[in-house]
């Protein structure tokens, strides 16, 4: 081989230099969210939809965070609140209802946590979902629950619902709150809208150590959600995509409540158009379409309904391929 001339390297480290030029200068990724929220006078009832959208994202943060007020919280409120709904605590009157045999498995129970599995005897979809937790196989749940052990005791901090794909996560509830209350919940994958939105899962795999949850989806592609973090601070979620986003399909939907600034999971939002941008806010009634690099969708004015509930944030968008 003949050696390369001074004026190839010098070809070579100049484009490198571009190359890590322009990579330093791209601009961020960023996801457009959507209010598709609908007025209810009911505390029960998802009428708030922020749907994210994105090209060519493969990787986010999800987290679970304390509301700014918490400090301020003295009586924690978490009964439901049904007096303005149209159903009493049972069925929706508009869900259908599959029959099922009622079961509760323990999937896995170790020094750090337990996985839960239950089957409930009425839910409004068909689906039974394959699940393996290390080596134990089984399917048909409709709701797995993570619990976290913290001196003995075991706190619930994340359950997934298999059926239609729906998340909940909260931090560990400060001491005086018992085992805290979730708000929001959320979707994350290939998006289908229909009477409500869903993600269809075709199989879930939860290994322990450490602890990620991969997801497979009907319609192809998968997911894996590492639970990066579960404190009193937060619960994180580091998600790592198979495909990148398209624009045309959500892949992402924040479910939440909202009845007035002190009824509600979601009161407002907060976000960074880029890492740079100082952060704005809006009431969640005034949002229509916005671009983050980060958003929180959250509460600064405590509810009276689910008032120790978690905001939930979205953050760290990347379109880089896994590793």
């Amino acid at each position: 081989m003949f050696p390369l001339r001074f004026s190839h390297l010098s070809g070579i480290f100049l484009a490198a230099l571009l190359a890590a030029a322009a990579a330093a200068t791209a601009a961020p990724v960023a996801a457009t969210v959507e209010n598709a929220t609908t007025a209810t006078a009911c505390a029960e009832e998802d009428n708030v939809s922020m749907v994210l959208r994105g090209e060519g994202i493969r990787r986010m943060r999800i987290e679970a965070l304390q509301p700014a007020y918490l400090d301020s919280v003295g009586n924690d409120t978490t009964a439901p609140d049904f007096s303005g709904c149209n159903f009493d605590g049972g069925a929706h009157p508009t869900d259908p209802a599959h029959k099922f045999k009622p079961r509760r498995v323990v999937l896995l129970d170790d020094a750090q946590w337990r996985i839960v599995g239950m089957t409930l005897p009425s839910f409004w979809r068909p689906q039974q979902v394959p699940v393996r937790v290390g080596a134990r196989t089984d399917r048909g749940f409709h709701m797995l629950q993570i619990f976290r052990k913290e001196e003995g005791k075991a706190l619930e901090a994340l359950v997934l619902y298999p059926a239609d794909g729906y998340w909940r996560i909260k931090p560990l509830p400060q001491a005086r709150f018992g085992d805290g209350v979730y708000g929001s919940s959320f979707l994350l994958g290939p998006v289908e809208q229909g009477s409500r939105p869903v993600v269809d899962i075709a199989s879930i795999r939860i290994v322990p150590k450490p602890l990620a949850i991969h997801l497979r989806f009907v319609g192809g592609g998968s997911a894996v959600a590492k639970v990066s973090e579960i404190s009193r601070e937060r619960t994180a979620l580091d998600v790592t995509l198979s495909k990148p986003t398209a624009n045309a399909r959500p892949f992402a939907v924040l479910r939440s409540m909202y009845v007035a600034p002190d009824n509600a999971d979601v009161s407002e939002l907060r976000w960074q158009e880029s890492p740079e941008a100082a952060e704005q806010a809006l009431p969640l009634p005034d949002v229509k379409t916005l671009s983050a690099t980060q958003v929180r969708f959250g509460r600064s004015l405590p509810s009276r309904h689910n008032t120790s509930a978690p905001d939930i944030a979205f953050s760290d968008f990347d379109g880089k391929a896994p590793r």
